[in-house]
């Protein structure tokens, strides 16, 4: 465990503060003013983030979905009944993605040439798009939408949220 001192512009705190909660396990943020006095003084304990562990499997991610086709009509249905101009929110990204990563799991292990393999991905780099600005309440453990590993394998970011969403859901 470590202590972090930052001097910064007061409009950068919010800023440097969730640089440093992505770089960092951090705890409390605590503000100063500085010395002189246009700036700010941030203390923030840290320390190393653990090492993650492996991904969920397919199987432990999903062992709580319901069927793929209640899930196409769920998602179909949500998308529906969205109001024109209203944003859909985190849960319709989830599952959506774990629709599709699903869908894409099923075709490449049966060997059918779809374009689930494709999409899914894209539907995963949605998710992650929507955790990273902030709209999202991602659990990231031990993956967080940052981490380069998020980047390397989105669908494998989807099953570790789905798996977390469907346990607290």
């Amino acid at each position: 465990m470590f202590e972090i001192r930052v001097i910064c512009d007061p409009a950068d705190t919010d800023r440097v503060t969730t640089a440093l909660s992505g770089a960092f396990a951090t705890g409390t943020v605590r503000t100063y003013p500085s010395r002189d006095s246009g700036r700010r003084r941030l203390y923030v304990t840290a320390d190393h983030r653990p090492e993650p562990g492996p991904w969920p499997t397919p199987d432990e991610a999903y062992a709580l979905a319901p069927s793929i086709v209640r899930e196409i009509g769920w998602t179909a249905q949500t998308a529906a009944d969205k109001p024109f101009g209203n944003v859909l929110g985190r849960e319709y990204w989830l599952r959506k993605a774990a629709l599709l990563d699903r869908i894409a799991l099923r075709d490449e292990g049966d060997g059918v040439l779809s374009d689930a393999p494709e999409v899914a991905p894209e539907a995963a780099c949605r998710l992650i798009a929507f955790d990273l600005d902030g709209e999202g309440d991602y659990h990231g453990a031990p993956y967080w939408p940052e981490h380069p590993a998020t980047a390397a394998d989105p669908r494998c970011y989807v099953r570790q949220e789905y798996a977390y969403w469907a346990k607290n859901h």
